[in-house]
């Protein structure tokens, strides 16, 4: 009796290690479910530069009236590699009053990871006190 029960559980390991399992890694479905995951993600972030880029932004007056705004993108995609970045410059007042807004690209190419700095210069409108930048988009 023992030595049936012995001789059934044997032949259920037996069987049970012989299936093959397509989700152990190396095999090809498990890197196609890796590529897959991989492209989802690079089409997320592609379509949405405005959650993976971010900007922080400095200004200050030089001697001729204008105002040098110091920008600095940076990329924190994992995938996507963006270009041609576009930026939108609101100024506003004290009271909080949107004075003018102006829109610029700036075309370099920012790989994941990195970040680019640029430097632009602005007659800013009369009254103007605080400067915001944000992205709006990229290609």
């Amino acid at each position: 009796m023992k030595q049936h029960i012995v001789f059934t559980i044997l032949i259920f390991t037996f069987f049970i290690s012989c299936t093959s399992n397509d989700t152990k890694e190396g095999t090809p479905k498990a890197k196609d479910k890796y590529e897959l995951t991989k492209e989802n993600l690079e089409e997320v972030e592609r379509k949405n530069p405005e959650r993976f880029l971010t900007v922080s932004a400095s200004d200050k007056k030089n001697l001729l009236g204008q105002t040098v705004v110091k920008v600095i993108i940076a990329n924190n995609a994992k995938v996507c590699i963006y270009k041609d970045v576009d930026i939108q410059l609101s100024f506003y007042s004290k009271t909080g009053t949107l004075l003018e807004e102006d829109k610029e690209t700036i075309y370099e190419s920012l790989s994941p990871g990195s970040s680019t700095n640029h430097k632009t210069k602005y007659f800013a409108p009369k009254g103007t006190s605080n400067i915001i930048v944000k992205v709006v988009g990229s290609k």
